[in-house]
């Protein structure tokens, strides 16, 4: 079998199928840094696709078989691009070799002694966000792949010059067994990506051979509080290091202080203080995602201080609970929460803030997980004072169960369904008034919403 790595080395031409999307994009820019001759193709224009070309990358538009020529050494392609692809098709009938994307990344960690790989159902983005703000704090210049925009970096990857890359790790087609993790995080095990996994044993099983591509001498950081994540790894034979809320985990929080939407709380390592910690992020979710990156940050020997400044100075990613503007006098917020439990943490965290009213507009994300986990959905989605639903965001499904938001709706006192954008603005601009949190939640484009109303 040919292997990625064969590949990394200066002057070697690669075309990435699907390059605009956010893991996708860094990875051009990852490699280009390397000294590789990188172009690709996108069906849409985005604002990676412009930045890309800014940056002296080739970008086609739309995918053509002429798109490959002879002079390609391999193609690289993004999960939703399938062997139907005319440039998948044109590759490989020339010869070339064909490479997923977590291929390219698990051989790109690979080169780094240190391979700091964040992986849960969530909380990957922000913990990795963390991750890298402690380790910038560090003096480390880290090598960095977040699946989201991160302020500190004006983008979601950086290129460093040190020994650590610091990683998100997607299970979604076990995706993450590519890397080569030195540390490997598990934030938590739940029920998801049910149009992959057969079942939560089935999730357990692929968490497990994730941390266990770790070396011997190498650290699991896992998540005590969880009885999954505990399951999936135990007799795992290798080093754990556990955090949470509980004085059971090796790394805990004690003294929590809410203040607004900020937190403070000391970090007990080994029932002895480490550091105190003050976050500009709200809710609890956020301070066991804190514990989970000091507890990586541990692992990798980085100095208390760090870690105290390196969180004092994070204020969220792109897309996690990001203020917006105001609009009519309400607080507009964007966040990418689209599974239950995603759903209650945010929601959780808002109820802590004060406002009079919270306003939800919740785009669900894939036919699949709705059907799969809707009475989940619906127990969260009766929290707000105002619910109003889009139509579910199709990502990479088709409609085969004939489910709808709609559905939710019905299920939901009060809830509103619109089947278009320009509808749900329309009823958002009627209803929005001061004192009021307007959240526009899900992981498909439900965030254009609410920067269409801020704009106003």
């Amino acid at each position: 079998m040919i292997e990625f790595d064969n590949y990394l080395s200066p002057g070697r031409k690669g075309f990435l199928v699907g390059i605009g999307g956010v893991s996708m994009s860094s990875l051009a820019e990852v490699l280009q840094g390397m000294g590789l001759a990188v172009s690709g193709s996108d069906m849409s224009e985005s604002a990676n696709v412009q930045a890309l070309r800014r940056g002296g990358i080739t970008v086609k538009s739309g995918h053509a078989a002429e798109n490959i020529t002879d002079d390609i050494d391999f193609v690289v392609r993004t999960a939703a691009v399938h062997d139907d692809n005319p440039e998948i098709m044109a590759a490989r009938a020339r010869g070339i070799p064909v490479f997923e994307r977590t291929q390219a990344w698990g051989a790109i960690s690979k080169d780094y002694s240190n391979a700091l790989c964040i992986a849960g159902t969530h909380g990957k983005t922000t913990t990795t966000s963390m991750c890298t703000h402690i380790l910038m704090a560090a003096d480390r210049d880290p090598t960095v792949m977040i699946g989201g925009t991160l302020p500190l970096l004006n983008a979601g990857h950086r290129v460093g010059r040190g020994n650590t890359i610091i990683m998100e790790a997607c299970e979604y087609y076990n995706s993450f067994l590519s890397f080569h993790p030195t540390v490997a995080v598990v934030l938590n095990v739940e029920a998801d990506h049910l149009d992959f996994f057969k079942d939560l044993d089935d999730v357990k099983r692929s968490f497990r051979a994730f941390a266990q591509r770790t070396p011997e001498d190498g650290f699991v950081v896992a998540n005590a509080d969880d009885a999954e994540t505990m399951d999936a790894l135990q007799d795992l034979g290798r080093r754990v290091i556990t955090f949470g809320l509980g004085k059971n985990a090796d790394v805990h929080a004690e003294n929590i202080e809410f203040i607004g939407a900020n937190s403070h709380f000391d970090v007990i390592y080994n029932d002895r203080l480490f550091t105190d910690v003050t976050l500009h992020v709200p809710g609890l979710h956020n301070v066991k995602n804190a514990l989970a990156a000091v507890a990586a940050s541990i692992c990798l020997g980085i100095r208390p201080t760090a870690v105290k400044y390196g969180l004092a100075g994070f204020n969220g990613a792109g897309r996690r609970f990001e203020f917006k503007g105001k609009y009519n006098g309400a607080d507009v917020y964007d966040d990418y929460a689209h599974h239950p439990s995603e759903l209650k943490a945010l929601l959780d965290a808002v109820e802590q803030l004060g406002y009079s009213r919270t306003v939800l507009v919740f785009q669900p994300h894939t036919y699949s997980r709705t059907d799969a986990l809707f009475d989940d959905f619906v127990e969260q989605l009766r929290r707000p004072d105002k619910l109003l639903l889009a139509e579910i965001f199709a990502a990479r499904e088709k409609n085969t169960i004939g489910i709808s938001s709609a559905d939710l709706a019905a299920q939901v006192p009060g809830a509103a369904f619109y089947p278009s954008f320009p509808e749900l603005e329309d009823a958002l601009r009627q209803l929005a008034q001061p004192g009021d949190i307007v959240l526009t939640v899900g992981a498909g484009d439900v965030y254009k919403i609410g920067e269409n109303l801020v704009k106003e």
